[in-house]
């Protein structure tokens, strides 16, 4: 027999009278049964008649009475009895599920006691005892605390079937009909967002003959229209609808929106009519619905149909009608329409939304008529409908993504006229819109201008003024930007960043641009596809090539998709570098992606193959891209081909491409003949070069400045300087202004001539225009008088350009020429110290010269300390110095020197040449070797 229940003071013998109405020996709870209880405790007990061995039913039986008696006697005693080890070690979740349904006639007390077990004792309910409780508390209409129980179930990794199972089982052994359980369920799923459950629990309904409530069917259909699974929503609508569910108006209204959002408005046209036949439409939302579905598919004519027919059918239209259709005449394209119905509106007293206005004035805008949509701004002004800042900045920006800037500065002069104080909305749209037509200090004077009025800053007009910054190279103020932005505390967004990091990439500064990108993640703002290809294409320019491409996985690491203008900046990269192969992998692999490759994908690939000497293949690969009909192909494909061609001085096939450029539709532009003139001219085909000329004259193309000095300068380089003139006099009758690089060639042609004095009224004529002479051509007047030795005009030129900083390591190694072609090698070598003091760089010409001179003299030993100079410096020799030097050796007789240099000459891969070989032959044959030679 159990022990003593302290609280409740039963004895041992008083167990059996537990089922009868009695007060128990000692004072003990006395405990009333109904007939209704005593055929619930049979049902419970004969449930477990299959359980249990006879021994066991009887203990059952004894210890179930015990329990029930905890919960019905004082609940402050509760923890003492519970506590007790008898209890505690046999209080099963099957105890706990019979007291739910023994305490149906007290759903708090109930509840009371759950919550105990669950929150004092810790204790593992079973789905059962939850479903008890909540079919328990709806029956005493407690919805609340029911939500709350099954929200604690849900909590659980339970299944939907589980739970339906268990609300099933608790309405049998509760003895009720109602569904409120798994209408409640239903409402659970959905406030959770997990519609495709609560669709398990209208399914499992439907399978056990129960029909749910039309307000837990509206839930889960709206739901489903949320997640757009408009298919299950009809799939479900028409099972339930077979069971025997009734719709009411709630749910027709969700079938047509189901339907419309299917486009299929035909079938929602019949639904909302049998909602008609019904009577179940009171409100105007269904018909609004319809509207907006008809509107969707272009039915717009369908939809005014259905307004008119609405006063037939006692409803008046709303707003929601008439600005959906609005918006649906303007997507048609039937502005004027639209503008009629927005009168009506207003006639009938009903004000339009913004949206329905905006998308009126960007209609009539694109129309053409901005005199009406100016008109339609003053009405709805008048009536107070819109704020008319509001209209005004949408035609505002209407006209500046239209290229029209003048006109919407005349706008926003009007604004100001009719006393509308411009925000920081309209004070960005026209900073952007001067950015963008490269009229930078327009929009700096704006930005002053938002400043001084104290209108509220924003990331916006910082981030239009630091693009065009950075386009323009400009790095130092847009960094000052930049750093006013962040200072005023507002936050650099990825388009300031990417604006930021292209721009230092352009300009070649890779370290302030990975700088930035590291600081976005600092700022935890993540790149886009424009930041990555901007970083992608300063690396590719800088030869970067593994960086480059490491950051090109990383972004595809990301799940970011590259476009069109990243593979192009690496193809480009990859084929500065000469790695032709990875460059067409890239083509490849930008096809397979669905990328079209275009002229700055295709150029560059032309230009390696043809820089490389696979000017064949360049060709073959142009044929190909136009028979394969690519898009992409242009004028400056087929220039690139041309300078391959002119390189070679393959000037038939350059005139082959041309003509096939002109069958295959393609014009001959300025560039193409540059490109053409100039390989004419390194040919020396200037009998050709007439009829290209005459030919660009019939195509109504003028020479520019760079085709005239390409002329220009190869007539200076056969020294046919009349001809050269008469080009000049050419170039400034047709109006080209010669250029800095004009006068240099001239000149340069001049000295070379001999005819320094008409040289340097030239290079006077220069000073009086704005092309001023720089350090080239000065150059050709020292380079005249160190050939001339005169040294001493030289050096006092030099000595100007010292002083100019215009000095440069050509002009020092004119300077080192001149003097050693005087004999005056003392002089020459202390402008190599010069040199080192005035920071400007020595290379390995510099040397060769002065070491030629010592070898010349025999002086060898000074010689080979100039050599080890320049092997200090980090100058690396080329095969000219090593043959200097090495016939410096066999001439006078240090054979063995002139082979160990030649042996240094191969380790460091400079390859010896017919005159390295010449040199050492002959010494080899002088000390009679002849074998050996």
């Amino acid at each position: 027999m159990p022990p003593d229940i302290h609280l409740v003071r039963l004895p041992p013998t008083s167990i059996a009278a537990l089922f009868r109405n009695e007060v128990l020996p000692g004072g003990g709870l006395r405990i009333g049964r109904t007939d209704a209880d005593r055929r619930r405790r049979l049902f419970l007990i004969g449930a477990r008649r299959f359980c249990f061995s006879p021994a066991e039913e009887e203990r059952e039986s004894g210890f179930l009475p015990i329990v029930s008696a905890i919960v019905r006697g004082d609940r402050r005693n509760w923890a003492l009895s519970l506590d007790n080890p008898f209890v505690a070690r046999n209080l099963k979740p099957r105890h706990v599920e019979d007291v739910l349904i023994e305490t149906l006639d007290d759903a708090k007390l109930a509840l009371g006691f759950f919550n105990f077990l669950s929150l004092h004792r810790k204790f593992d309910h079973s789905t059962l005892a939850f479903c008890i409780l909540i079919v328990t508390l709806l029956e005493s209409d407690l919805f609340w605390p029911a939500s709350s129980v099954l929200q604690s179930l849900l909590l659980r990794p339970v299944a939907p079937t589980e739970v339906c199972g268990s609300l099933m089982v608790s309405r049998t052994r509760c003895g009720l009909s109602s569904t409120s359980g798994f209408d409640l369920l239903i409402w659970a799923y959905v406030q959770n967002r997990k519609v495709l459950h609560a669709v398990r629990v209208l399914e499992f309904m439907k399978g056990h003959g129960l029909s749910p409530s039309v307000r837990a069917f509206c839930e889960v259909l709206n739901a489903l229209l949320g997640i757009r699974r408009f298919d299950l929503a009809e799939k479900m609508y028409g099972e339930l609808v077979e069971a025997g569910l009734r719709p009411d108006g709630s749910v027709y209204t969700l079938m047509v929106r189901c339907l419309c959002e299917r486009r299929d408005v035909d079938r929602a046209k019949v639904l909302l009519a049998e909602a008609e036949v019904n009577g179940l439409i009171y409100s105007i939302i269904i018909y609004n619905i319809l509207i907006h579905g008809l509107c969707k598919v272009g039915k717009v004519r369908d939809a005014i149909e259905v307004k008119k027919s609405l006063a037939t059918k006692g409803f008046n239209a709303d707003v929601v009608t008439y600005c959906t259709i609005v918006l649906g005449l303007c997507k048609l394209g039937d502005v004027y329409a639209a503008v009629e119905l927005i009168e009506e509106m207003i006639g009938n007293g009903i004000l339009p939304s913004e949206a329905a206005c905006s998308r009126v004035i960007d209609g009539l805008r694109s129309k053409g008529n901005t005199e009406k949509a100016f008109e339609i701004v003053g009405v709805l002004g008048k009536h107070g409908i819109i704020p008319n800042l509001f209209a005004y900045n949408a035609l505002l920006n209407s006209l500046c993504k239209r290229g029209k800037l003048n006109n919407a500065e005349d706008l926003f002069h009007r604004m100001e006229k009719k006393g509308l104080i411009a925000n920081d909305v309209t004070y960005s749209i026209l900073i952007d819109s001067y950015c963008k037509s490269a009229r930078l200090n327009d929009g700096l004077l704006l930005f002053e201008q938002m400043v001084d009025k104290g209108i509220k800053m924003t990331v916006y007009p910082y981030n239009s003024l630091i693009h065009a910054y950075s386009k323009l190279g400009k790095m130092q103020k847009a960094e000052h930007l930049f750093t006013e932005m962040i200072g005023k505390g507002l936050s650099p967004t990825v388009v300031t960043y990417t604006s930021m990091i292209s721009g230092y990439s352009t300009v070649g500064d890779l370290g302030s641009a990975l700088k930035l990108w590291s600081e976005m993640s600092y700022r935890a703002v993540s790149p886009n596809t424009y930041t990555f290809t901007a970083l992608i294409g300063g690396l590719s320019r800088s030869n970067r090539m593994v960086e480059a491409h490491e950051l090109f996985d990383e972004m595809l690491e990301l799940k970011m998709k590259p476009n069109e203008v990243t593979y192009n900046v690496l193809v480009d990269g990859y084929c500065r570098a000469g790695n032709t192969k990875k460059a067409f992998e890239l083509l490849e692999e930008m096809v397979q992606r669905g990328l079209e490759p275009d002229s700055y994908t295709y150029r560059p690939l032309i230009s390696a193959l043809c820089m490389s000497g696979r000017v064949s293949e360049a060709k073959q690969f142009i044929d190909d891209i136009y028979k394969a009909n690519y898009k992409g192909l242009n004028a400056m494909c087929y220039t690139a081909l041309l300078h391959g061609y002119c390189g070679e001085g393959r000037m038939k096939d350059a005139y082959t491409v041309c003509r096939q450029m002109e069958e295959r539709g393609f014009k001959l532009d300025l560039v193409c003949y540059g490109v053409l003139i100039s390989g004419i001219c390194k040919s020396n085909e200037m009998q050709e070069l007439a009829k290209v000329l005459e030919d660009m004259e019939k195509r109504g193309l003028t020479p520019d400045e760079i085709i005239y000095t390409t002329i220009i300068d190869s007539y200076c380089k056969q020294g046919s300087m009349i001809e050269a003139f008469k080009v000049w006099e050419k170039m400034i009758i047709h109006g080209c202004v010669p250029n800095v690089i004009t006068y240099t060639v001239m000149i340069n042609g001049l000295c070379k001539a001999g005819h320094v004095n008409k040289a340097e009224l030239l290079c006077k004529e220069m000073l009086v225009t704005e092309n001023q002479p720089n350090r080239v051509t000065f150059g050709c007047f020292l380079d005249f008088y160190a050939r001339e030795g005169k040294m001493g005009e030289a050096l006092h030129l030099h000595s100007r350009m010292r002083y100019k900083f215009q000095a440069n390591t050509v002009t020092y190694n004119i300077m080192i020429m001149g003097f050693c072609r005087c004999g005056k090698i003392k002089e020459a070598v202390e402008l190599l110290a010069e040199m080192t003091e005035d920071a400007v760089p020595s290379d390995c010409i510099s040397y060769s010269i002065l070491i030629y001179e010592y070898c010349k003299l025999g002086d060898l030993r000074e010689a080979f300390r100039l050599w080890n100079d320049m092997l200090n410096r980090g100058l690396n020799p080329d095969t000219v110095a090593y043959n200097i030097l090495i016939h410096g050796c066999c001439a006078h007789g240090y054979l063995r020197n002139a082979f160990e240099l030649r042996d240094d000459m191969m380790k460091r891969g400079v390859l010896p040449n017919r005159v390295t070989y010449n040199s050492l032959v002959q010494a080899i044959c002088k000390i009679g070797n002849i074998e050996n030679g």
